[in-house]
């Protein structure tokens, strides 16, 4: 089915030609003419999205804007206008515009920011509907994606939480791994009882053995008094070795006696006590290299590993970038009293173009800085940190020299036929690399005379 978009603007040819670039680009459009005939049609059918002017004879658009909004809340709008005033721009964003272009409209830049909006929108409704078919057993509200590899994860958390089985959750660094750990604790029935964690890679061998298991009064320097470990704590409830791989071999023996026989001996004890406690481990290690390298027991590994679970990296997953981001500006932005509404569609296409090497925890750091440091409504490249700004910067932008006494179409076709070079050929990454939609670059190519091969 094609995305259906509604146009309002009263100037008639202005519409006729939004029909025409609309409809090549796979739209359906449906006219308005004011306001009042755009309440009138969000009442009757569905929109994908929204593209209004602000400025209407009857009923203008900050008007109809806010009366929509109270239909149907979730749908994008972008508002057009002639006058680009930063107070017509704030008003439109504070009344819950998605975005707003000025005219004469960028037909490129429309191009841009439709499928920016539409696939923020769908995103936000798909991660919706996965969390609406499993809350009614499941709460997974402090994960977020719907991405296919995010969804796969869903559903392997929703058949072992209610299980006693062990499970491995393995991923980078940032990625997440402590969150699915509360969530198959949270949704199993030992979820009642508090979830006992460990940072093993925190504590030093001595104290990390002391920290799981308990010890005597006198069994060392410093052990003044009788101390129950965390295994003792977690009885009848659930108990997460995060960085499992930083372990000594010697606390790894006796985590695989617990695992094997469900018992133990404190530091400096003789008694041996039985322990109901369900285990899950994280690392962001390759535990198969580590055996290889003789730092990880193989037993141990076999006994963590009967259900596995790989987080995916940020970078695999970016269609999850957006809603991650509006989740923790709408996060960061309360906490700081700031009314923040979103990503600029250039900040958004910065962060989808950007590694993130740090997964999901470095994103998290960047939105929280450009909360703080956006100037306006919208969070604008210029408030990201400079590792993500610069990605705008290399962009092309140094690729071609400007002298003087060339036309813009030259200039720009030499750019085009250099970015597409430095990519390869890859007319996808250039056309990324350039801003423009790869219909756009295609058709620009044609009009060289460059044509697939």
């Amino acid at each position: 089915m094609l995305p259906k978009i509604l146009v309002v603007d009263d100037e008639p040819s202005h519409c006729k030609m939004l029909e025409a670039v609309l409809s090549a680009e796979g739209y359906e459009v449906v006219h308005a003419s004011n306001g009042a005939e755009a309440i009138a049609e969000v009442g009757k059918r569905f929109f994908d999205l929204i593209l209004m002017d602000i400025r209407m004879q009857k009923t203008g658009g900050i008007e109809a804007l806010k009366a929509i909004k109270e239909i149907s809340p979730g749908i994008p709008i972008i508002m057009m206008t002639a006058y680009a005033s930063v107070e017509t721009a704030v008003a439109a964003l504070k009344s819950g515009a998605y975005d707003y272009l000025t005219k004469p409209l960028d037909i490129d830049e429309l191009k841009i920011m439709l499928a920016h909006a539409l696939r923020h929108h769908r995103l936000e409704q798909e991660n919706l509907q996965l969390k609406e078919q499993l809350d009614d057993r499941f709460d997974f509200s402090s994960i977020i994606g719907s991405s296919t590899s995010m969804k796969k994860v869903f559903e392997t958390v929703a058949l072992v939480a209610p299980t006693e089985v062990t499970v491995l959750i393995c991923g980078e660094s940032g990625t997440g791994k402590e969150l699915v750990a509360n969530a198959i604790h949270h949704n199993s029935p030992r979820g009642k009882r508090p979830f006992v964690k460990v940072n093993c890679a925190a504590l030093p061998e001595t104290l990390l053995e002391s920290e799981l298991f308990g010890h005597e009064k006198g069994a060392f320097t410093g052990a003044v008094n009788r101390r129950k470990g965390r295994f003792q704590l977690a009885h009848g409830s659930s108990i997460f070795l995060d960085e499992i791989a930083e372990m000594a071999p010697m606390t790894q023996a006796k985590i695989l006696r617990v695992l094997q026989e469900r018992s133990f001996e404190v530091v400096g004890g003789s008694e041996t006590l039985q322990v109901d406690t369900r285990v899950i481990a994280a690392t962001n290690r390759n535990l198969e290299e580590e055996i290889r390298a003789g730092r990880f027991r193989e037993d141990l590994f076999y006994r963590l590993n009967v259900v596995k679970i790989e987080v995916p990296p940020l970078r695999d997953r970016c269609e999850d970038i957006p809603l991650l981001a509006n989740f923790f500006i709408n996060q960061y932005a309360e906490k700081n009293r700031r009314h923040i509404k979103g990503l600029t569609p250039r900040a958004l296409d910065l962060f989808m173009r950007y590694e993130w090497p740090g997964n999901v925890r470095e994103l998290e750091n960047a939105i929280e800085r450009a909360v703080i440091m956006a100037r306006g409504d919208m969070v604008a490249p210029d408030a990201l940190p400079e590792a993500i700004q610069a990605l705008g910067a290399s962009s092309g932008a140094a690729l071609v020299d400007l002298p003087a006494g060339r036309s813009l179409k030259e200039v720009e076709k030499e750019m085009i036929l250099r970015t597409l070079a430095e990519s390869g050929g890859n007319r996808t990454q250039a056309s990324k690399i350039l801003g423009i939609s790869r219909r756009t670059l295609q058709l620009k190519l044609k009009d060289y005379g460059i044509h697939p091969t």
